[in-house]
């Protein structure tokens, strides 16, 4: 199963561009790593006084993320930022609707995860109500709950949800035109 880990450092002042320019290097040399499925940079909102950067990175699974985090490539990129932030990086797997939304901006409105999460839900819950519903439907009313409600996260979490928020992306995260001065 793909991991989901975002690692975000704070820049010490002054260093911001030189820290997002060593990011953005670091980003694009982080794909000769095979086991790297995606990667998203993750910069502060323009006007801000965040000075967090980090990367979104998706890998292919843990012993794949594991050896990424133990590579050269790693090791290299932690001494070069190492002068250019302050305090340690911060390491978080994603996780249920933090992966499914993760983006480099920050996430999309509420109302739009539900109603993403919603378009999800109807169908899988719709087809596990018409095949095992039947199936399970003399068990008693607390295992049947059960088993019905694992299967709709399941298929949300690993197959569904991916392929809704893939489907939706320009919806969930519409990119932001840039304003020109005329």
């Amino acid at each position: 199963m793909p991991i989901h880990v975002a690692i975000t450092r704070r820049a010490k002042p002054g260093c911001e561009t030189e820290l997002q320019q060593a990011l953005r290097e670091f980003l694009q040399n982080s794909f000769a790593h095979g086991g790297v499925l995606g990667a998203t940079m993750i910069v502060p909102p323009p006007g801000s006084d965040s000075r967090e950067f980090g990367i979104l990175r998706t890998f292919a699974d843990e012993k794949e993320r594991d050896t990424f985090y133990k590579s050269s490539t790693f090791e290299a990129w932690q001494s070069r930022v190492g002068p250019l932030t302050e305090g340690e990086a911060v390491y978080r797997q994603l996780h249920g609707l933090e992966a499914w939304f993760r983006s480099s901006d920050a996430p999309p409105p509420v109302w739009k995860m539900a109603v993403a999460t919603y378009i999800g839900v109807l169908p899988v819950a719709t087809i596990l109500s018409l095949t095992l519903g039947p199936a399970i439907s003399s068990w008693h009313f607390l295992l049947s709950n059960m088993l019905f409600n694992l299967c709709v996260v399941v298929l949300l979490t690993w197959i569904v949800m991916p392929l809704v928020t893939r489907a939706l992306h320009s919806w969930l995260q519409p990119k932001q035109k840039e304003k020109t001065n005329q």
